[in-house]
């Protein structure tokens, strides 16, 4: 059985920072992938296409992706880009697909910026299934925009993924969260 499991995760944040400066980074490959934790570009192939690894954890499973950066769109006048990336587990146990849609808007402190990151995961880690996946997920993003903003400003990040951590923090919520239910229901 082949298990396959999408995720949606959308957000918005502002950024204290004057829109060309935020879009600039945005709308380079090599910046924006550098903000993405587990993640790093090793090749360029052209304008648009690249080649990178992203390495996810999981507990004890742990998945590296060999993987295709393609900027579909970018559209510099309504600050409005399209990345998709397609990535393969180097031991052949599955792959995953991305989209990242990100737009920019200028607000009184700077830029707003919305993401919407679609997930595609096939094979072993999608036996965790779409809530896991996408606390995992939305852990990923708020790492990626403190990254992201840390860029911007100039000062050093940590782009190491630290899934392993993260998952603990998400499973004692999600394990709370059950029996905290469990007690309301009982008294």
């Amino acid at each position: 059985l082949i298990r396959k499991m999408e995720a949606i995760i959308e957000k918005s944040f502002e950024i204290e920072e004057p829109i060309d400066k935020v879009w600039a980074n945005l709308s380079n490959p090599m910046e924006v992938a550098s903000c993405v934790p587990g993640a790093a570009i090793t090749q360029q192939i052209d304008e648009t296409h690249y080649k990178g690894e992203v390495t996810l954890k999981f507990g004890p499973i742990k998945a590296q992706f060999d993987g295709d950066i393609e900027m579909v769109e970018l559209d510099s006048s309504a600050y409005r880009m399209v990345m998709s990336g397609k990535g393969l587990d180097s031991k052949g146990k599955g792959s995953a697909d991305m989209i990242m849609n990100g737009d920019l808007q200028s607000s009184d402190k700077g830029t707003n910026v919305n993401f919407k990151m679609t997930v595609i995961i096939v094979g072993t880690i999608a036996q965790f299934g779409s809530r896991l996946i996408n606390d995992v997920s939305d852990q990923l993003l708020k790492q990626f925009i403190a990254n992201f903003k840390a860029q911007l400003a100039g000062q050093e990040f940590d782009n190491n993924l630290n899934a392993g951590s993260m998952m603990g923090s998400v499973l004692k919520s999600k394990i709370g969260g059950i029996f905290k239910g469990k007690d309301e229901s009982s008294s």
